[in-house]
């Protein structure tokens, strides 16, 4: 039995752990929430993230560490760093958790941003604004995830009300990307160097947050993977890493933000590929090999976001495959998934047809 344990107790750390049990590799978890949802599958280490009788509880237990969200703190990150058992390494995590770092080290590598800049005062979002062409995209560098600090400076929107609306945070400004589409590219990196990619997934958002993902045969996924392996050998990286992309009208593909776990767009390969990101983190961390990640028919995940629809409709589609998170329901908060797989593309987009309207009727985003 190999022992990893987790930074976080949320659905990653769920997921980490139903795919580990066949493999005999047992998930445990360290988290600050006794009704993490992770408790009914893996083991939870509770506790204040100051408690040391927990952290040296969980410290003491795993063969091997990894997180599943950016924000957990700091000086535990850097104690398990020490142990040398830390995949992937703080570096990823530290680079990840400000947005100023993230795109400074896009440009470090070579892979392509929008154009961006640090401000920290509306009149500098201001100046931006002009550099910009009259629009720009203002993110709080730090603690954002699912549009959660970000406005959009445009006619409708001043470089003060953005500034208001990020609660006057320390923030970087990017030009505005009319883009064609969303992209991520999701690889697994073993601690030899070799990089695996899973099929590129197109991304539809909704007021900042990931409401479908469906795998996607591109001609830009040779690209898209590059750049993401690209990242992930300079970070020398360990574990499941996911590249979020915009596509121009023109083909361009311009790095957004990456992930340095597994992904929310990923969630698919649950049920529609050999092996799921899930499985190949595992794998990545453990010291295993690569599982094939071959997409085995098409598919589309479908996010359930502040509400659950009646499961008895939605496992009567065809094909659907639904994923509840133990989470209490509310406005915005991802509960739980559905992944739905057909024999074809024409077999899919008819079960969708019917699967949509109930996750649509259940879902409530934040406005």
């Amino acid at each position: 039995m190999i022992r990893v344990g987790v930074l976080g107790g949320g659905q990653l750390a769920r997921m980490l752990a139903l795919a580990g049990a066949p493999l005999g590799i047992e998930v445990g978890f360290r988290d600050a929430a006794h009704d993490a949802c992770a408790q009914p599958v893996a083991r939870g280490f509770v506790g204040h993230w100051d408690d040391e009788r927990a952290n040296r509880a969980f410290l003491d237990w795993a063969d091997t560490f990894t997180w599943e969200f950016e924000h957990v703190p700091w000086p535990l990150v850097e104690r398990i760093e020490t142990t040398g058992r830390l995949h992937p390494q703080a570096r990823a995590l530290e680079i990840k958790r400000d947005r100023a770092k993230e795109k400074a080290f896009f440009d470090e590598v070579g892979i392509p941003t929008a154009r961006w800049r640090k401000v920290d005062t509306s009149a500098e979002i201001r100046d931006v604004v002009d550099q910009f062409g009259g629009r720009c995209v203002v993110k709080s560098r730090f603690h954002g995830y699912d549009g959660k600090g970000q406005a959009v400076v445009n006619d409708a929107c001043s470089s003060e009300q953005a500034w208001q609306m990020i609660d006057g945070q320390p923030a970087i400004a990017e030009a505005f990307v009319p883009f064609a589409g969303e992209l991520s590219s999701i690889v697994a990196r073993s601690a030899d160097g070799r990089c695996v990619p899973f099929p590129v997934t197109a991304n539809v958002h909704k007021h900042g947050i990931l409401v479908e993902s469906r795998p996607m045969k591109s001609a830009r996924a040779q690209d898209a993977h590059a750049l993401a392996c690209r990242l992930a050998d300079a970070l020398d990286y360990v574990g499941v890493l996911a590249l979020e992309l915009f596509e121009t009208a023109d083909g361009e593909l311009l790095a957004n933000e990456f992930a340095p776990r597994v992904h929310n767009s990923g969630h698919w390969t649950i049920d529609a590929c050999e092996t799921s990101q899930f499985e190949q983190h595992l794998r990545m961390v453990c010291g295993l090999p690569h599982g094939e990640p071959s997409w085995i028919e098409p598919a589309v995940m479908l996010n359930l976001i502040g509400g659950i629809p009646e499961r008895q409709s939605v496992l009567a589609v065809p094909g659907a495959h639904l994923h509840l998170y133990g989470k209490t329901v509310r406005e915005g908060r991802k509960v739980g998934h559905v992944t739905l797989c057909a024999a074809d593309s024409e077999a899919l987009d008819r079960h969708l047809a019917a699967l949509s309207p109930l996750v649509e009727q259940s879902r409530q985003l934040v406005q």
